[in-house]
């Protein structure tokens, strides 16, 4: 009987898994049928920007957190795949901070190449998986979210790559229900352009609200104050930037804080992070962890240990995305195709609590990523995946974190090297500042020449 494996989302992960068993089958390997289930009604996942927030047309939770005006927040030479570089794609070398669409199209134009759109069916949301002791088969179970239908298949493994960036993790703070303004979380947060001239408070200390922050600022906030928990971000804001305490609570439109001091405030937007969420798995499947680099119960990150039969993809926090998506990808086509073999439980479950106490030691940023790239490292090696320099990638990742200290509001306008072709990204035409419109047309359009003084 042909083995068969249920991928679990459509987004960069579980594109990643599709194009690994795609590279193999090319290669002359005997693969599984696939098939790959999206709830939306395209592939890529939190690149599918979409208007809505709640649920969508068809009752399902909206999966998406992007935003209009968002930009990648990191160089594209970090994500780059090792297969499909930018130039490639655009057929020349683009700026190191693209508009989230035009990272979107990028990943598309991998996917088209490969031509496995055919594995997907789409607006199919994956209502519940259960395991068999006595078969040794998973049991999904789908709806069709258009003709609101049913249906259960069988299959030998299951890949989740299903994100975890879409489920809110929503505090309370005491007056939120009688502030008279707007509250949000992050997820629901679409358009910079509804802040305009309106003092901000931000809960919240990581990257989603560093980058709200700045594209409120971009597009006319009077005033962005963070609330952190545990300490403040500490970069060089411009004079409307302000950081506080944790929020304590709220009267009326003033905010009050830990340190004692108080704000008037128009607006709150929660950037409290999200939740690992899986209401689709029984309680012996499921992955419970925070957001960390490397989650507890997986062994190399991405088989559950209990059950490796069980894949999960790009559970961790992240500097490394797209191209340790592959990696991972890569390493679980091979243990399905037999090529690797996994060690006893004891053994994996070892392996897995060595990597988690080594994360535990990381001090630093720069630890961090270091930790990264050697778990990444430590993915690649055993497989055919295509080589690239991950330790080029991480040195890239110090620069990126020196460079926003040294200008928070100036960062995207550098300029990095791909460790895939070695060219040097050209300038933007456009400082971001500056750059009001994310199109893609607008992005790649080519620079005005400059004129000749008379």
């Amino acid at each position: 009987m042909t083995q068969r494996i249920a991928i679990l989302g459509a987004g960069p992960s579980g594109l990643a898994q599709l194009r690994a068993f795609e590279s193999a089958r090319r290669a002359g390997a005997t693969v599984p049928e696939i098939v790959c289930y999206e709830k939306q009604s395209d592939l890529g996942g939190m690149w599918n920007y979409t208007w809505r927030t709640g649920l969508d047309a068809y009752g399902e939770p909206v999966h998406g957190s992007m935003y209009r005006y968002l930009w990648s927040n990191g160089p594209k030479e970090c994500l780059e795949f090792a297969d499909y570089s930018f130039e490639e794609h655009f057929g020349r070398p683009i700026p190191s901070y693209p508009p989230r669409e035009v990272l979107r199209d990028y990943i598309m134009g991998r996917i088209e190449k490969w031509r496995l759109r055919e594995q997907i069916r789409f607006n199919t949301a994956v209502q519940w998986v259960e395991y068999s002791e006595e078969t040794g088969r998973f049991s999904v179970t789908v709806r069709d979210v258009k003709k609101d239908v049913l249906s259960t298949e069988e299959f030998d493994h299951v890949v989740v790559a299903t994100g975890h960036f879409s489920t809110p993790n929503t505090p309370y703070f005491e007056g939120l229900e009688h502030f008279p303004g707007r509250v949000l979380h992050a997820h629901d947060f679409r358009d910079a352009c509804e802040f305009a001239g309106k003092d901000l408070l931000l809960v919240g200390s990581s990257y989603s609200a560093e980058d709200i922050g700045t594209q409120c600022h971009k597009y006319g906030a009077k005033s962005v104050t963070f609330s952190y928990r545990s300490a403040p971000m500490g970069y060089d804001w411009p004079e409307s930037f302000e950081e506080r305490p944790l929020l304590l609570r709220v009267e009326g439109n003033t905010a009050h804080f830990k340190d004692g001091t108080s704000r008037e405030v128009d607006a709150i937007i929660l950037c409290t992070g999200y939740q690992h969420h899986f209401p689709f798995l029984p309680d012996e499947l499921t992955l419970r962890t925070r957001n960390r680099l490397y989650p507890p119960d997986l062994y190399k990150g991405v088989f559950w240990i209990d059950n490796p039969k069980l894949v999960y993809l790009g559970m961790q926090d992240q500097y490394y995305t797209f191209n340790m998506f592959d990696a991972q990808a890569w390493y679980a086509r091979d243990v399905i195709l037999g090529r690797l073999a996994l060690p006893s439980t004891e053994e994996m479950r070892a392996d897995s609590e060595a990597w988690v106490a080594r994360e535990e030691a990381c001090a630093t940023a720069d630890e961090e990523i270091d930790f990264q790239a050697a778990y990444t490292r430590d993915l690649v090696g055993p497989t055919d995946y295509p080589e690239f320099d991950i330790e080029g990638m991480a040195a890239l990742f110090k620069q990126w974190k020196q460079h926003k200290k040294e200008s928070i509001l100036g960062y995207r306008d550098r300029s990095y090297r791909s460790t895939m072709t070695g060219t040097l990204a050209p300038p933007h035409h456009t400082p971001w500042m500056e750059a009001l419109d994310d199109s893609m047309e607008a992005f790649l359009a080519e620079p005005e020449p400059a004129r000749k003084s008379a």
